[in-house]
Order: structure tokens, then C-alpha cells, then sequence
């Protein structure tokens, strides 16, 4: 009788084959793949501390540093993702890096607190960052109570505050210099969109990948002539620097700043927890509990230890998604090798100061593609949420009509507190609060339940492919 292979002394024991996930590249592939990475998502990182440093009073040499910081942090929260340790990390090619959900409450934070602003802003997100690290556990089953009726609501948001902060850039950016809306500047937010439109359509691969770059770099460079650019942020920064830990001063603690940070960090798991589930899908290796509950470790680790060099917030990008499943390349360690190119840049100043050089008009004319392409993904998400059953469609119009509030009406809250108008002041904030409430008593509470065929097509809904 045959003695089975597997007990025979001269069988070959096949090697298990790797996964594409857990495949190492060439290093010039790595590091090319890993590049291209960072190009998708860099006008991301760098445009949250370009939009909340001049807010809250800063320079523009301390804005780079903002931004150089930013940098950094994104670099080590991306590694915290792939690579991972202990429970720590989803270990699939996700990019972390500045939620663009904290700006607008930032800057309501920040607003009239002077040298204090920063301090404020970096207390809360260390609290709401370790709140949500010990929540991540549990957080999974909250999910159902964040279909895409309330993430798609929420994402939408983000993108329609963040849009007046572009149209104020193409105006030029400071409302009291003579020449402030002028046809010059709005003409060269114009000739900027335009660019970047015409990138997008006729680019191909990674050059239509880095379009916004290139329209920015296209937009500065026709500004030159013109007499419209800057280089004193250049001049002063250093080649090499590093982040040095509480630059601005040590962290203060405020309660109603940390609601509105805690109330944010929700927004970004919830948004990180689609995205992990999406990305599963796309490499091949789906997603169960435990790769969440590591990807949210990752994403709340991250944003506790931000402020520390400077950071803010981290949360997934989802536009890097979009580029796994466009690339198929699925290896979480070309992330990672971009992780350690954002770190890179991070610690070189000069770098990230160039970025100051770009006239606010060319950021406007950008700004209004990268931020609209927000509210897009927002709309996107929400074409999944069933608004033509139940109550969906109110909820979403009563969440988007209370988060218009602040942008529509900046001074509808003038007669409250000040310490309720830190949350109020932001249209994210009130508007998820909103939603998540008209969810639970609609979707949740009484006699009206959803068929369990309804929760399933919720929970597989693919979150939109940007950030």
C-alpha cells in the first residue's frame, strides 16, 4: 500500500505561497510604486495645515513647519498601518495622513486664542486620540449604527465647508489687501482649474495621478512674471530639521474643544472602518474584526502621538485606495516604502516650505477640484444609502441643512456660549450629531425595523474612492 505523501520521507515540502500583500517588490519598483503613493496624497497632508496655520494666526515660515511636521507624522502613522506591531496596525497598503475632518473645527478652536491656539487644538486631539484607541475594541459593533446614510452625510460636509476656504485663496486670501478678489487673482484661480481639468482628462497613469502637482507647479510657475509668489518661506527654512516635539508650546486642555476633537475622531473611524473594509475587498484578503480593530488602533495610536511632533490628526486616505485597485499593485510594503519617503520629507523643511511658494490663488483654483472632489465622494457614497426608503432622504436633508449652518449663516450661533460654539461653529460636527441621532430614532428605535437584507446591503456598500 502507497504510503500517502504527506507521511513519505522523501517528499518535497512545497513553500507556502505568499500573498500579494505580504509580497516585497524590486527596490526600484518599491520605491517608484511607493513614490507614486506620496504623489497622490501630498497635496492632502500639506493642505490641512496650510489651511488652519494662517487661521489661527501663524506665519508663513511656522505654517511650512506645520506642514514639514505633518509630513512626518502622516510617514509614521502609515507605518503604524502596514507594518504594524502587537494588535497594532491593519498590515494592508493603507496610507495614513490629516484628516480633512478636523479643519473646520480646528479653526473654530483656534479662533481668538491667540499664541494659545495651537497648544488647544494639539490637547484635544491627544485626548480624542487615546479615547478612540481604547474605543477601537468595541467600536466595530457601532458600525451599523454609521451606514453610508450618515458616513456619505458626513463626508459631504467635509468637502462643502472646506470649499469657501478655496474660494477665499482664489480671492487672495487676505480680505483686507488692496488687491483682494481682483481679476488677476480670481483669473489665475481660473487658469489654475482649468489646468488641472485638462491634466485630468488627457494624463494618463501616475502623471494624471499627480495632476493637482502639476497644475500647481503650472500655476506658480505662470506666476512668477507676474509678480505674485513668495520665496521668504524658503529662504528661512533649513535643509534638515527635525520636528521638534511641542514646538508651539505644551498642550492645553480644554473640555469643549476635546468634544468637538472626540466628536471628529468618531467621524475619522468611522470613515477609516469603510475604507478598511473596502480595501480588504480590493487586495483579496477581506477584512474580519480583528484587522479593523488593528486598522483603528493604527489611525487613533497615530493621532495621540501627532501632536507630539506637531501633527494633527491621522485618519485613512481614501484616494490611495483608488490607486491600489487602478495599479493592482497590492504590496502593504510599497506603502510602507512611501511611509518612510513622507518621513523623509518630513525632516527636510526646505521641502515642505516650497509649498508656501505657491500663490493662493493657484491653491484656490486646486483647492476647488481637491475639495469639491470631497463632497463628491460624499454624494457618491450617499447614491448607496437607499434614500428613496424610509426616512433616509429627511435625514440627510435636516443632517446637510444644520451642517450649512456656520458656512451660510457665520453668525446664526452669535448669542450662545462660547464654549458650545467651538462644536457648533463647525458644520461637521453639528451635522454628524444630526445624522447619527435621526438615524438611531428612525432606523433603530420602534417599531420600525430593517430587514436583515437591508443591514447586509448597507454594511457592503463601497465607501467612494476619495479622501
Amino acid at each position: 500500500m502507497a504510503i500517502p505523501p504527506r507521511f513519505r520521507k522523501d517528499a518535497v515540502a512545497v513553500p507556502e505561497e505568499k500573498h500579494p500583500v505580504d509580497e516585497t517588490l524590486p527596490p526600484l519598483k518599491m520605491f517608484t510604486s511607493g513614490l507614486q503613493h506620496v504623489a497622490a496624497m501630498y497635496a492632502g497632508v500639506v493642505a490641512p495645515p496650510m489651511i488652519v496655520g494662517p487661521a489661527v494666526g501663524l506665519s508663513a515660515t511656522e505654517t511650512a513647519f506645520l506642514m514639514g511636521a505633518s509630513l512626518f507624522t502622516a510617514g509614521l502613522a502609515t507605518l503604524l498601518q502596514t507594518l504594524g506591531f502587537w494588535k497594532i496596525g491593519a498590515k494592508l497598503p493603507f496610507v495614513n495622513g490629516v484628516s480633512f475632518a478636523g479643519v473646520t473645527p480646528m479653526i473654530a478652536i483656534g479662533k481668538g486664542e491667540g499664541d494659545n491656539a495651537i497648544p488647544i487644538i494639539f490637547g484635544a486631539i491627544i485626548v480624542a486620540g487615546v479615547l478612540g484607541f481604547l474605543a477601537a475594541p468595541y467600536f466595530g459593533k457601532l458600525v451599523r449604527f454609521f451606514p453610508p446614510v450618515v458616513t456619505g452625510t458626513v463626508i459631504t460636509l467635509i468637502g462643502v465647508s472646506l470649499l469657501p476656504v478655496a474660494f477665499n485663496w482664489s480671492q487672495g486670501g487676505n480680505s483686507t489687501a488692496p488687491d483682494y478678489g481682483s481679476m488677476q487673482n480670481i483669473g489665475m484661480a481660473a487658469l489654475t482649474l482649468v489646468i488641472v481639468l485638462l491634466m485630468r482628462k488627457f494624463l494618463r497613469g501616475f502623471l494624471q495621478q499627480i495632476s493637482i502637482l502639476l497644475g500647481l507647479v503650472a500655476g506658480t510657475l505662470i506666476a512668477i512674471p507676474l509678480g505674485m509668489t513668495n520665496f521668504d518661506a524658503v529662504s528661512g527654512a533649513d535643509v534638515i530639521g527635525f520636528p521638534t516635539p511641542f514646538h508651539f508650546g505644551a498642550p492645553q486642555f480644554q473640555v469643549a474643544a476635546i468634544i468637538s476633537m472626540c466628536i471628529v475622531m468618531l467621524v475619522c473611524m468611522t470613515e477609516s472602518t469603510a475604507d478598511i473594509l473596502a480595501l480588504g475587498r480590493i487586495v483579496g484578503r477581506p477584512a474580519d474584526a480583528k484587522t479593523i480593530e488593528g486598522g483603528l488602533r493604527a489611525d487613533t495610536l497615530g493621532s495621540a502621538l501627532s501632536p507630539l511632533f506637531n501633527g494633527f490628526m491621522c485618519s485613512a486616505f481614501a484616494q490611495n485606495i483608488g490607486l491600489v485597485a487602478m495599479t493592482k499593485v497590492r504590496s502593504r510594503f510599497v506603502v510602507a516604502a512611501g511611509g518612510a519617503i513622507l518621513i523623509l520629507l518630513g525632516l527636510c523643511p526646505i521641502a515642505a516650505s516650497v509649498i508656501g511658494v505657491v500663490p493662493l490663488p493657484v491653491l484656490g483654483g486646486a483647492g476647488i477640484v481637491l475639495f469639491g472632489s470631497v463632497a463628491a465622494s460624499g454624494i457618491q457614497t450617499l447614491a448607496g444609502a437607499a434614500l428613496e426608503k424610509g426616512e433616509n432622504a429627511l435625514i440627510v436633508a435636516a443632517s446637510v441643512g444644520i451642517g450649512l449652518i456656520p458656512i451660510a449663516a457665520p453668525d446664526f450661533y452669535h448669542a450662545f456660549p462660547k464654549d458650545l460654539l467651538v462644536v457648533l461653529d463647525s458644520g461637521i460636527s453639528t451635522g454628524c450629531v444630526v445624522a447619527i441621532l435621526l438615524n438611531l430614532a428612525f432606523n433603530h428605535l420602534g417599531s420600525k425595523k430593517k430587514t436583515a437584507a437591508e443591514t447586509e446591503a448597507e454594511a457592503n456598500a463601497e465607501p467612494a474612492f476619495a479622501h
